[in-house]
């Protein structure tokens, strides 16, 4: 029987089979022995010990299309990025490093601005010129209103999506939205899962539809960036694509140098100023890391 690893935690792997439900897991010493560790987002095959109590084996891991470090997960299709236009007011310096993480891993990044109801259209036009050439889909929606979901809801369809956002940007309004449908197959994985001890908090998926997964992580406050050379920096910043190999100079990396096209660009409003002046202080914490 193949199914979707959904959670582990305390030594136990919850996973979901199509049309059959949740099953308790243990994994096999195999998997210990080749030094794998199962991971949320697994296809995975398991036998049955017993289909009354929903129990079983975990004896086999597909072949992963990827796998992400932070949070640690497996086989995703594109990220949901959530950040609230008001309350709290956006971090732009922390969407800008999630979006250069997941650039790394070559994850799309679908932007959500929330909370749409505090705002004006003329600040929702500024955070999509801002984002239009960042390389992602930019939406606004105001969940606790449910108004914007249906477009949200369209680009989960038929993905494995990983959620991720500070806290109190409406994460949970998004995700109570989302699934406020489809509460039998989302109340019987959640129901399963918690069952009293396991209350840590772990990178869960969720199963909205037919092959449709929401993976929530814990709200995150700080990224760091990691494995980037400073003269790479350039590459994670989509919008600059269309001006490579244009500048004077070979290997212009769009700070100081003279006959810069990026910069250009800038001047002329083609590039957002706040992404290209993150740009420049992510290059800065780049150049002053210690080399070990």
């Amino acid at each position: 029987m193949t199914g979707k690893i959904m959670k582990g935690i305390g030594g136990f792997y919850y996973v979901y089979v199509e049309q059959q439900g949740l099953y308790e897991c243990r994994a096999r010493g195999i998997f210990r022995n080749k030094k794998m560790k199962p991971n949320v987002g697994d296809v995975v095959d398991i036998d049955v010990l017993s289909e009354e109590e929903k129990t079983g084996n975990l004896v086999k891991i597909h072949k992963r299309k990827n796998q992400l470090i932070r949070p640690m997960a497996s086989n995703v299709d594109q990220a949901l990025v959530i950040f609230s236009i008001h309350e709290p007011e956006p971090n732009f310096h922390l969407l800008n490093r999630f979006l250069i993480t997941m650039e790394q891993q070559e994850i799309p990044v679908i932007i959500c601005f929330n909370k749409t109801d505090l705002s004006t259209e003329q600040q929702q036009e500024q955070l999509r010129k801002d984002y239009e050439n960042s390389g992602c889909i930019v939406v606004f929606q105001a969940a606790a209103k449910g108004e914007g979901i249906t477009q949200v809801e369209e680009l989960l369809r038929g993905k494995t999506t990983i959620m991720a956002g500070p806290s109190g940007v409406g994460k949970s309004s998004t995700l109570n939205c989302i699934s406020k449908d489809r509460q039998m197959e989302t109340g019987e994985v959640s129901e399963k899962i918690k069952r009293g001890k396991h209350t840590t908090r772990h990178s869960e998926l969720i199963y909205i539809g037919e092959d449709t997964y929401l993976m929530d992580t814990p709200g995150f406050s700080s990224l760091f960036l990691e494995n980037i050379e400073k003269e790479d920096l350039k590459y994670y910043f989509p919008e600059f694509t269309p001006y490579e190999n244009t500048c004077k100079f070979n290997g212009c990396c769009h700070i100081h140098e003279p006959g810069c096209e990026v910069k250009k660009a800038l001047e002329e409003g083609k590039i957002s100023k706040m992404r290209y002046d993150d740009y420049c202080m992510f290059y800065e914490e780049l150049a002053q890391q210690k080399k070990w």
